[in-house]
């Protein structure tokens, strides 16, 4: 029987979760397996994983053989790292201790890349909103300088609105007045 580390599609339509499983090859994508080892969120940036990584190394002396995807998942957690140097000390090239200092500093490194990758996303999030928010504060600021200006040509309009008409009530009077005396002639 060949067993394959594989992902198992869970989740919703657009919202996919998969969990890492130890299946044997000729089964379905989302039937049977053998051994849930962990799970996987795309969905979060940087991607969530969740991995036994003890269990999948188990797996892989025992050949398993993981698929790409799965591949690139354990070498990101240390797992395929963990099997390579687990091989060196059945061959003798190390010990066990300096096996696990080897793995403890890649975790480590690992672990602060991760970190620094997610404070650079913290950090970009809020320049977008900084940014964000200095246009909104200058479109608001050229709105109130239109509906200043808008104001102004109003108050313009109805001074010279209020002149035309106090002038053509100053030269209707007078003509009004030169009819009765045209009259009483």
């Amino acid at each position: 029987m060949s067993v394959k580390i594989r992902l198992q599609r869970h989740g919703k339509k657009q919202k996919p979760f998969y969990w890492i499983v130890a299946a044997d090859a000729r089964s379905k994508r989302d039937g049977k397996y053998l051994e849930k080892l962990g799970t996987y969120n795309p969905n979060t940036n940087p991607a969530t994983i969740d991995l036994n990584l003890d269990q999948t190394v188990q797996w892989l002396h025992n050949g398993a053989q993981p698929t790409d995807t799965a591949k690139a998942i354990l070498s990101y957690k240390g797992a395929l790292l963990k099997h390579h140097l687990d091989g060196g000390i059945r061959k003798g090239a190390l010990t066990q201790e300096q096996a696990d200092a080897k793995l403890s500093t890649w975790l480590e490194e690992k672990a602060g890349k991760v970190d620094s990758k997610k404070e650079g996303l913290t950090k970009a999030q809020a320049e977008a909103k900084a940014k964000a928010l200095k246009a909104e504060k200058v479109a608001n600021e050229k709105r109130a300088n239109a509906a200043a200006e808008a104001a102004k040509v109003e108050e313009v309009v109805e001074e010279t609105t209020e002149e035309v008409v106090a002038e053509t009530a100053t030269e209707e009077t007078p003509a009004a007045e030169d009819n009765t005396e045209v009259t009483e002639a």
